[in-house]
């Protein structure tokens, strides 16, 4: 107001004189005003205010992490072998006998492959937006020429100790679940679950000697680990004895290496792999499915199915 009596009514004093008149009262005035958010500055009046939790968030938020359907198949380029994996390689690559020269040269040359083979390594900042999920699944199925191999895992299943998961998956297409939590699991269960998913229990029914399901279950805790193994009864009777040795408990050898040549970045997600019979990984989902990624899964397990048969 004293500003707005200064500029609007005329007076015969001069503007210094008025300044100096208005700059006590300016200064008695108290500035606290409310603040308001960008994002809300931002949006339309129009606009619903979001209220799923898995609305998009603000692009700005350099935190953000958006997933992506994968643009080239994951796996490893050399088949799988039973034993692989058991424990996790600790030593060093031994360098010695080399001249300075050759020793550069191999550590370049060893650097190199490691970045060129992690498809993933721009996923390591994930957060937990839309509950955890790595990437999206494609539409359809890699070309098996094209695939890549899924890794050999060594645990104990529901049947017996010491099992490789190349020796229950070679042979036959599998539609593999692989989680470390029990969130995981019902992740995985919005893909592959009874209620859930109709359609794929009908295609497991139907090809019995052909298609199958197989749980991998990484528990690197031993004491998360002791306390399945003492209530492996319950697993038991939960399950048909013909699956007890697609039950897979793995407690090591799942390197980091491996994790992020198969997008295995956080350990509470569940994810779910297409397996054909020679070890290929054809498809891959990750956290809940989303829009079209269970039926997608569906049709290409079905046309694996087709073509093993």
């Amino acid at each position: 107001m004293p500003l707005r009596r200064l500029f609007l009514n005329a007076s015969v004093v001069c503007l210094r004189c008025q300044t100096r008149l208005a700059l006590p009262t300016i200064a008695q005035q108290s500035f606290t005003r409310a603040f308001t958010s960008t994002r809300t500055l931002s949006r339309s009046q129009t606009d619903p205010k979001p209220t799923d939790s898995t609305s998009t968030p603000d692009p700005k938020d350099e935190d953000i992490f958006i997933p992506k359907p994968l643009g080239r198949p994951i796996g490893f380029k050399q088949p799988p072998q039973p034993g692989e994996n058991a424990t996790i390689p600790r030593t060093k690559k031994d360098y010695s006998g080399m001249t300075m020269s050759q020793r550069n040269l191999e550590k370049r040359k060893d650097l190199v492959e490691k970045w060129g083979t992690n498809y993933f390594r721009d996923f390591k900042n994930i957060r937990k937006y839309r509950s955890g999920k790595t990437f999206m699944a494609n539409p359809r199925i890699f070309k098996k020429d094209v695939a890549l191999y899924f890794p050999n895992l060594h645990g104990d299943t529901l049947e017996a100790k010491g099992m490789d998961t190349t020796n229950v998956l070679a042979g036959k297409v599998s539609v593999v679940k692989v989680y470390s939590s029990q969130w995981g699991l019902t992740q995985v269960e919005t893909f592959t679950g009874k209620s859930q998913n109709a359609e794929l229990q009908k295609i497991l029914a139907q090809s019995p000697g052909v298609a199958q399901m197989v749980d991998v279950n990484i528990e690197e805790n031993t004491m998360k680990a002791w306390i399945i193994a003492l209530f492996q009864w319950r697993l038991k009777a939960s399950k048909p004895k013909e699956d007890w040795g697609r039950y897979f408990v793995v407690r090591k050898g799942v390197s980091e290496r491996i994790r992020e040549t198969i997008g295995l970045l956080n350990g509470r997600v569940g994810y779910v792999y297409l397996v054909d019979e020679d070890c290929k990984i054809r498809w891959a989902g990750s956290g809940d499915a989303e829009g079209t990624e269970m039926e997608d899964m569906n049709r290409g397990f079905a046309k694996m199915v087709a073509e093993a048969q």
